[in-house]
């Protein structure tokens, strides 16, 4: 999908082999995901890139692999998950997943009774987006929410609310926008190239949002969209 299979699977091969591997891991303690990179979405072709995927990250199989988004109608989405579902039973992914996708596409592919049914829904989410409907939707399906661009690409680091909890916790505001998303149960997808920023955003162990907080940091959603938004696609 973002053209760094090859690299991101020759560095976790690389690492598995190495001397900073100081505590013996193996393949089945990495969890590597993927996303289907074709914009085509008839069983072959979607079948054909999950192939193309587990052959270019040269790991054997995916942990997790997601539908990137609900575009394309109804047909398209439950062609491209029967194929997903296959390589599953095949072995070549191990959980399938789904991407960008809102209340109306969850309930369809519910409704379809799946084989396989889909463990994460991976989604923009944080204060100023919470997604209530989807992640309630989600809830009631037991599918689990990935949050990506969870820091809102610190487009409200400035907000005084943030600042203001910034300094009631003694952290930075980085932190609590992650430490709002582990607790409401969220895998948290932080992005940053920066080594400092990364150790930062893993360090939000030593603190916990009260209840009156996280309904305040809740409080903030203005629905903001930071890139794109298919939640919504007929």
């Amino acid at each position: 999908m973002y053209h760094n299979e090859r690299e991101a699977g020759r560095a976790i091969r690389d690492f598995l082999a190495s001397s900073d591997n100081v505590h013996g891991l193996k393949r089945e303690d990495i969890f590597y995901t993927s996303k289907l990179a074709s914009n085509e979405t008839s069983y072959d072709a979607v079948r054909r890139s999950i192939k193309d995927s587990v052959k270019t990250c040269g790991l054997e199989y995916i942990d997790l692999f997601l539908l990137h988004s609900p575009y394309g109608g109804k047909t398209a989405r439950l062609t491209s998950w029967k194929a997903l579902e296959d390589a599953v039973q095949e072995g070549e992914v191990r959980m399938a997943g789904v991407s960008n996708y809102g209340v109306a596409h969850i309930e369809e592919l519910m409704a379809s009774n799946p084989k396989v049914a889909p463990v994460i829904n991976q989604i923009e989410v944080h204060p100023f987006n919470t997604q209530t409907a989807i992640r309630e939707t989600c809830a009631k399906h037991n599918i689990t929410i990935e949050a990506y661009a969870p820091l809102a690409r610190a487009m409200r680091m400035r907000h005084p609310t943030i600042v203001q909890l910034a300094k009631k916790y003694g952290c930075t505001p980085a932190q609590i926008f992650v430490r709002y998303s582990l607790q409401h149960n969220m895998v948290t997808l932080p992005k940053s190239t920066r080594k400092e920023r990364m150790v930062e955003n893993a360090s939000v162990e030593a603190f916990e949002l009260s209840a009156e907080d996280m309904d305040t940091l809740d409080a903030l959603d203005e629905r903001l969209v930071t890139d794109w938004d298919p939640t919504e696609a007929p």
